[in-house]
């Protein structure tokens, strides 16, 4: 299997998709006023940012373009992320001032690429933890209604950008296998739809079910 220490023009000039889900708050941080934001980052790396329809509680956000763009777009989107979510801290007074929150990204990744992501017996995703400092997790399930699976990346924006980079790598080296049905976030009623299973009804918040009973 390959290492990850490798020169990084190896995989540069390739080009890649990597898909991002993110809430509305999150996703209004980084297109701006009359998408001011958002055009600055296109501009200043090269890549295609796409964001999805307004009228779900979750976004997915697309920056396609070489390796090296997409790396500079995730560096400009977890630097305003950091900045985000600092003053939100602030205005919470939970956090020092200087103290830099950490940062939680949620990539989709088609399934068929997960298993390259986490390597033999997780070898892979824990060289990448090593490496980078990042938090790094794969999500069992996939998402409703596709053959996606949400990874979830943590820390900070430095390790994060770092992370990101390794794992287009790893999506460069391998491949998706088969048709992939992309995740699409459904737009959501005031306070979810409601299901029943077991006796138990569950509402609907993003991608999970959560038992409605007070307290949980």
């Amino acid at each position: 299997m390959a290492t990850i220490e490798k020169p990084m023009s190896d995989n540069l000039s390739a080009s890649l998709s990597m898909r991002l889900l993110m809430q509305g708050k999150e996703v209004g941080s980084i297109i701006g006023k009359k998408g001011e934001i958002v055009k600055r980052f296109r501009e200043e790396s090269g890549a295609k940012i796409n964001i999805s329809d307004g009228s779900c509680p979750e976004r997915v956000v697309t920056v396609t373009g070489t390796t090296e763009a997409i790396f500079a777009a995730f560096k400009l989107i977890c630097a305003k992320f950091e900045e985000f979510l600092g003053q939100m801290y602030q205005n919470n007074g939970s956090m020092g001032s200087g103290q830099r929150p950490p940062i939680t990204l949620r990539l989709i990744v088609p399934a068929s690429q997960c298993g390259s992501l986490i390597g033999k017996s997780g070898s892979k995703i824990k060289e990448i933890r090593e490496v980078t400092g990042a938090s790094i997790q794969v999500a069992s399930e996939m998402l409703p209604n596709s053959t996606e699976r949400a990874v979830t990346v943590s820390g900070s924006a430095d390790a994060i950008t770092q992370c990101i980079y390794h794992i287009c790598c790893v999506m460069l080296e391998s491949p998706p296998k088969g048709a992939t049905i992309p995740y699409r976030p459904k737009p959501q009623a005031a306070g979810g739809p409601v299901i029943l299973a077991g006796g138990q009804a569950y509402t609907i918040q993003g991608n999970y079910a959560v038992p409605s009973a007070p307290d949980v």
